[in-house]
């Protein structure tokens, strides 16, 4: 399984992508790639330069840790609490969202992580 690193200046988030994930290939193939983070809620994403469809198994409520690729952005979304939207204490990204990597740390520590950061995305193996 390949792992990635995203550097948030202040602190990195390392993740494993999912084997059978066609997004994490396209993501895989992109990297390394810089882009400036936004917020939303308990929600950093960014744009990324990947193009990838919708997959069948995409949703809007996840887990955190769950890393989320939505195609509508395109942009990377990592929810690591409540958004705006959500409901009963669960993680409601804004649309359906392609799952294509697990966090291998904490990802509430992205809570320190201000909107116009820079994040680094790069290939550890």
């Amino acid at each position: 399984m390949a792992r990635i690193r995203f550097d948030f200046g202040l602190l990195t988030l390392d993740a494993t992508l999912l084997d059978d994930s066609p997004t994490a290939a396209a993501v895989l193939e992109a990297l390394p790639f810089t882009a400036s983070v936004l917020t939303w809620g308990d929600e950093v994403y960014f744009e990324v330069p990947v193009r990838s469809p919708r997959e069948a198994e995409a949703r809007a409520v996840v887990t955190p840790g769950e890393i989320a690729y939505w195609p509508d952005g395109p942009a990377v979304v990592i929810g690591f609490g409540r958004t705006p939207i959500s409901q009963d204490g669960e993680t409601r990204l804004a649309a359906p969202c392609n799952l294509f990597a697990r966090a291998d740390d904490d990802v509430k520590a992205l809570a320190a992580v201000a909107a116009g950061a820079r994040v680094t995305v790069i290939r550890l193996d």
